[in-house]
């Protein structure tokens, strides 16, 4: 009998260059400290990467990480983590995605794969279980993540589920994505899809039909009935399923939490409109992610005819769809529907794309590039015929499209001309459609985050003091968001901390982060692994695994060279805005993010720049790692 309860208890590492695999078991101690997801897979990254290693070349790995509750009854429990050295950043580079394939990759028999080496010519790999083949894969070049998928359902069976990239990670676009489903759930951030590419593999196909052995089979499903019944009882939930993700355009942007127009503003005062015009004209109706989903937060949306027709397909998220509206001041939202389609298709990051167009939008408006720069496309703002061609040409590296395919901390660095000044980015990678002047936790998650300015990674600090969730933390220490200030900034660190350690969580076990938000608490999360596992875990000792593992995460940044001086915001991120409702909010600026960094270390246990202490490191079990 398997003794390592709630693990498929193997690891696949595939060797691309010698076309060779191995599977291992899983190390029962390493599993009980790391979990799995994102954390275990850190820990395999930084034991096995060499310090500067260049991020695209052949000894680089990419790891696909389930969790935990991955493939479980659990609600929320259709992720997969991909774990890797950013392209993009340089750093540490996570993404991750909700489908079928990650619980299909634990069916198979494996909580994580880790791919290693580079085909000699373009392969993919099949995994039925234990069969393992790399096949020929020059019928797939340079289609579509759509067309892929296609494909290889066709070519092996319908069975079989599809991760792939597109023609911008064939490509080697740095914020390129990996796809999922029917090629439309995205890998999206820090260029997992440009690691795929570098390494010639266009595809991974799936199928399996092995279980997860559990402890306490009764008792585990009891929780996980308890868990659905308590978010499925709560009225404020059934706004997943009703208005998905792109519902809350108009609440941001009431908050001032739309960045508009390159980060010049935080609200437009059109994201209400926008979203009823999608409500009428754009959206299908509801989707969850995998099989088992009871939130239904995707989209299924179209453009059924003009220059904009689309297709049906799950997309139009909230940060897609912001960042080919405020981002760059479009208000046709057919445009921007099938703007996101076309970033599927291609297999490129939403946030990243439009972060680059609106980057080159102020570029454009400034005088710094012309239109000979663009292949004489009029790059004003909200032109949505050049902005279209440039996704185009993002995608293909095509002209200037080559220069903002590495995104807009290396394409400032190309273009000069000031334009470093509003390369709106934090260690490389762009920011997303939150902003911390709605809410002053969020400037943390952005300075912090051990991906770069991420809203996700670990967790969206507004959604605590702007929008009042405390994510059942308010016994573990965390103040109740009722009783703060959202513009405050004396407290944030502490709070952020305590929000960070958890919001790590949802990445390390396999969880949708949404789930969270919606109301499952530690104890929850807590009670299923401990009657999944037969390990006595309770809330604070999940809480303790999320410090150990940002912490790991944090270390393998600061061995690339992380400090403090790379935790800092852009000015214009901090600064009130040029226009919108917030203009004359004077407290909506953030004043004095010094302080709030002083905090947050003070309250991790780093040093003054940002360094995990010694002492730290052997209270979290991470002596081991070179302090």
């Amino acid at each position: 009998m398997n003794e390592l309860y709630g693990y498929a208890g193997k690891m696949l590492r595939i060797n691309l260059s010698k076309k060779e695999f191995e599977m291992e078991m899983l190390d029962p101690g390493d599993a009980r400290k790391y979990l799995g997801g994102a954390g275990l897979a850190a820990k395999i990254l930084y034991s096995e990467l060499p310090k500067g290693m260049e991020p695209l070349s052949e000894e680089s790995k990419l790891i696909f990480a389930t969790g935990l509750l991955t493939a479980t009854a659990a609600p929320g429990s259709g992720s997969v983590d991909l774990c890797f050295k950013s392209p993009l950043t340089g750093i540490w580079g996570e993404s991750r995605s909700g489908s079928d394939w990650g619980p299909a990759l634990r069916k198979a028999g494996y909580d994580l794969l880790i791919v290693e080496g580079k085909a000699k010519e373009p392969v993919y790999l099949t995994i039925d279980n234990d069969k393992i083949e790399f096949k020929a894969a020059e019928p797939l070049k340079g289609l579509t993540s759509y067309e892929k998928t296609s494909f290889l359902k066709k070519e092996l069976s319908e069975d079989f589920e599809i991760a792939s990239i597109g023609p911008a990670g064939e490509k080697m676009v740095l914020y390129s994505s990996v796809m999922f489903g029917d090629g439309s759930r995205a890998a999206g951030r820090t260029g997992a899809g440009a690691l795929m590419g570098s390494k010639n593999l266009l595809a991974i196909a799936i199928k399996g039909n092995g279980k997860i052995p559990i402890f306490k089979h009764d008792e585990f499903y009891a929780e996980c009935r308890k868990s659905s019944q308590k978010l499925l009882s709560d009225p404020d939930n059934s706004g997943f399923k009703l208005n998905g993700t792109i519902g809350d355009l108009g609440k941001c942007d009431e908050a001032g939490d739309w960045p508009t127009k390159n980060w010049r503003s935080n609200s437009w005062g059109k994201g209400g409109r926008l979203y009823e015009e999608f409500k009428k004209n754009n959206l299908v109706g509801p989707h969850g992610c995998y099989k088992g989903c009871i939130l239904f937060c995707g989209r299924i949306a179209k453009v059924d005819s003009g220059k904009w027709k689309t297709p049906v397909h799950e997309g139009s998220e909230y940060e897609s769809i912001s960042a080919f509206t405020s981002f760059i001041m479009n208000d046709d939202m057919d445009a921007a529907v099938h703007a996101t389609y076309l970033c599927n298709a291609y297999g490129l990051d939403t946030i990243s794309t439009g972060a680059a167009i609106a980057f080159a939008m102020e570029c454009y408006e400034r005088g710094i590039l012309t239109k000979n720069d663009f292949d004489g496309l009029d790059m004003s703002w909200g032109n949505m015929e050049s902005t279209i061609e440039m996704v185009k040409k993002i995608a293909k590296r095509d002209g200037i499209g080559n220069t903002l395919a590495n995104g807009v901390k290396r394409a400032s660095q190309t273009i000069k001309g000031g334009s470093e000044e509003f390369a709106i980015h934090v260690k490389g990678l762009e920011g997303a459609a939150h902003d911390p002047r709605s809410g002053k936790a969020l400037a943390l998650t952005y300075g912090v985050s051990n991906v770069g300015m991420s809203h996700i990674h670990p967790i969206e600090g507004m959604a605590y003091d702007a929008y009042k969730v405390d994510f059942g933390l308010i016994p573990y220490g965390l103040k109740d968001p009722n009783d703060v200030d959202r513009f405050e900034e004396v407290g944030k660190g502490r709070a952020s901390k305590i929000l960070h350690d958890f919001g790590i969580i949802p990445d390390v076990i396999g969880l949708c982060k949404f789930y969270i938000y919606a109301g499952l608490t530690p104890d929850d999360i807590s009670k299923q692994i401990s009657t999944l596992t037969g390990w006595e875990i309770d809330g604070q000792e999940l809480l303790k695994v999320g410090e150990r593992i940002y912490n790991l995460q944090r270390m393998f940044n600061v061995r690339e060279g992380i400090n403090r001086e790379d935790d800092q915001l852009p000015k214009r991120v901090k600064s009130i805005p040029d226009f919108g409702k917030y203009a004359s909010v004077s407290k909506s600026a953030i004043g004095n993010y010094d302080a709030m960094l002083d905090e947050y270390y003070e309250a991790r246990g780093w040093t003054e720049d940002g360094i995990p202490r010694k002492d730290k490191l052997k209270e979290l079990g991470l002596e081991w790692m070179n302090g």
